[in-house]
């Protein structure tokens, strides 16, 4: 299939993705702050920039972090190109630019997603954000559940598995890093730091699936176990990994493009074998922190793999701190 339209259904699924996983972070951190002083909340939504790692932007936008202004700037601040309402945009144009890949039950569905985001009443939203929230997400699933329902899963159906399982390979770590400092820090079994547990396990849809696979056991050492080595739960790192390569596979292993780099089935195999091996006690600790960001840096470095193999385009390389990739 063409280069061209390759890089859309893959970004297509990325950016469709990254707008269930915001809202996610913003309903759970918007409910479990409901009953939480005020100064205590503004500390409360702080995270959720550095998740994004957009904290120089939103500083441009906004003087200080309130959940108002948070909500605002991931739901539809012109300044975030991480942005919900952004997200969903550009998603509905690859879409619109690969018409002839898709079905028309996908394409109408990105329609009413588009739609849903352009015409909300913001300040309706900002007053009661929940459904909204909700909305948002249940598109992003019935995408999901359309795709592979009514898509032939062939090369077009690979490359949309692709981005979806490296965005939410991203999404996890990124979220796993901005929690982990904060709830390791607390008192050890306290009631603080279950409740801090239990939001970071929701921010990720983990919740049941974890209390299940624990059998009621919840402490940090099996909650990050969880979400990195997980070889069963569909937003656990590892998983999404071996998705990846799945799709790979699939797609073949010849380099198409004519520059010489190393093909990504290699470097995402590499990954997949680190962490198939990876002894979560060995980074535990003051070592989660650089352990994340390495393995952030190798997941943007994976899609510079993808980008340089398949569509032979650019894209936002990692800074000194990972940050999302862009189309």
């Amino acid at each position: 299939m063409l280069s061209r339209a390759a890089e859309s259904l893959y970004w297509m699924a990325r950016y469709i993705e990254r707008a269930e996983d915001l809202t996610r972070l913003l309903a759970v951190n918007f409910n479990a702050l409901l009953d939480t002083q005020p100064e205590d909340a503004s500390q409360g939504w702080q995270p959720l920039v550095t998740i994004a790692g957009d904290d120089a932007l939103f500083a441009q936008a906004y003087d200080e972090v309130t959940a108002q202004s948070v909500i605002e700037f991931f739901l539809w601040h012109p300044l975030n190109p991480n942005g919900v309402t952004t997200c969903i945009n550009r998603a509905r144009e690859n879409a619109r630019s690969v018409r002839e890949q898709i079905s028309s039950e996908i394409w109408e569905h990105i329609n009413r997603l588009y739609f849903l985001v352009r015409d909300v009443k913001r300040r309706a939203v900002l007053a009661s954000p929940s459904d909204f929230f909700n909305q948002v997400r249940d598109g992003s699933h019935a995408f999901q559940g359309i795709t592979t329902a009514t898509l032939t899963h062939g090369e077009p159906y690979h490359f949309i598995q692709l981005g979806l399982h490296l965005e939410r390979a991203d999404k996890t770590a990124r979220i796993l890093d901005a929690k982990y400092v904060y709830i390791n820090r607390l008192q050890r079994d306290s009631a603080e730091t279950s409740l801090q547990l239990i939001a970071l396990l929701r921010s990720c849809s983990a919740f049941e699936p974890f209390r299940r696979a624990a059998m009621g056991e919840l402490n940090i050492e099996r909650v990050v176990d969880y979400l990195l080595l997980d070889r069963a739960f569909p937003r656990a790192v590892l998983f999404c990994i071996n998705q990846g390569q799945a799709a790979l596979d699939i797609l073949g292993s010849d380099n198409p493009s004519p520059i010489k780099a190393e093909h990504p089935r290699r470097t995402l195999g590499r990954l997949a074998a680190d962490l198939e091996y990876l002894n979560i006690h060995d980074v535990l600790g003051d070592g989660m922190d650089p352990y994340l960001n390495q393995l952030l840096a190798k997941l943007n470095s994976i899609g510079g793999d993808v980008a340089r193999a398949y569509f032979n385009t650019g894209i936002i390389l990692p800074d000194t701190r990972p940050q999302q990739q862009q189309q």
